[in-house]
């Protein structure tokens, strides 16, 4: 008489996502920067429904109101008003979307432009190497500040000039990461099999290369949302990025400096908005990094 032995299966690993999620969320500190910043997203993407009053409207009977927590604040300016009597709620909350769209487009301008170089320059080496890392040397020997005030003082103030400004500062980065990265792939075994099976440079670079690159690029275009804001604001605090009236948190800044004494909130809260964020992309990038890099693993 034979018994029947069970069967036993074995336990199916977590998927990439899954096990991503697990080493991420290991990292309170990266959990809380990631709830921040969706916050701040959903409070962007709604600015139109959720702010309470136009950023740009002007009340004049309401000039620098506290906000509604402190003495003679007012429920209809939960965060007070500034010298001209618009409501700080609305235009932070209008500057969230402003700041973030420009974290978007200066990260996917640098970091497009940093692939492709630092790609060229890790694969072909030599002349091409040394020509395009000489160039980001003297880029990095540079204040990064100073550096985009200068472009800007050329092609004039402006955002749009300042995103472009912020974006060739911090391309260095990019293109120094991504050469080091790809430096380390491209004697590899997978890389010379492409190679003898017929694949180009180009199909070298892009579909066997990068895709093994990107892990130290996710995290620095994470924390390049930071840089980005910060660079920004500074700018526009220098009155060479947004103008006024637009809602940007630097620009906020620099057109009340006069009423710090007065109204402490019409600098406090700007400032403190960027704070939050600034330090939020932060712990979020930490979070990437130990989750993606296998040497951080726990």
């Amino acid at each position: 008489m034979s018994t029947a032995t069970p069967s036993t299966t074995a336990p199916t690993p977590p998927g990439a996502l899954a096990a991503f999620w697990s080493d991420f969320r290991r990292n309170p500190g990266a959990v809380a920067g990631l709830v921040v910043i969706v916050i701040i997203t959903l409070l962007a993407v709604f600015a139109d429904v959720v702010a309470p009053h136009d950023p740009s409207a002007q009340f004049r009977d309401a000039l620098l109101v506290p906000p509604a927590f402190a003495d003679g604040g007012s429920w209809s300016f939960p965060l007070g008003t500034d010298d001209v009597g618009r409501d700080m709620l609305s235009r932070l909350i209008h500057g969230a979307r402003l700041s973030l769209l420009i974290g978007v487009i200066v990260v996917t301008l640098s970091l497009a432009a940093g692939i492709l170089l630092g790609l060229l320059a890790g694969y072909f080496g030599g002349v091409v190497d040394t020509v395009i890392m000489r160039l980001m040397d003297i880029m990095l020997a540079l204040p990064s500040l100073l550096l985009a005030i200068a472009i800007v003082a050329i092609l004039g103030p402006g955002l749009a000039n300042a995103m472009f400004a912020i974006a060739i500062v911090v391309l260095p980065h990019y293109v120094r990461l991504t050469r080091a990265a790809a430096m380390g792939e491209v004697n590899k075994e997978y890389v010379t099999a492409s190679r003898l099976a017929g694949a180009g440079p180009l199909r070298l670079m892009f579909s066997a290369i990068l895709p093994n690159c990107m892990a130290p690029l996710i995290v620095q275009a994470t924390l390049g949302f930071s840089t980005a804001i910060l660079d920004a604001a500074a700018l526009g605090f220098l009155g060479l990025g947004a103008q006024p009236p637009t809602p940007e948190w630097g620009t906020m800044l620099a057109g009340v400096l006069q009423y710090i004494q007065r109204a402490w909130w019409v600098v406090t809260l700007p400032g403190l908005a960027i704070l939050i964020t600034v330090l939020a992309f932060n712990l979020l990038g930490d979070g990437l990094r130990d989750a993606l890099d296998p040497r951080m693993k726990r």
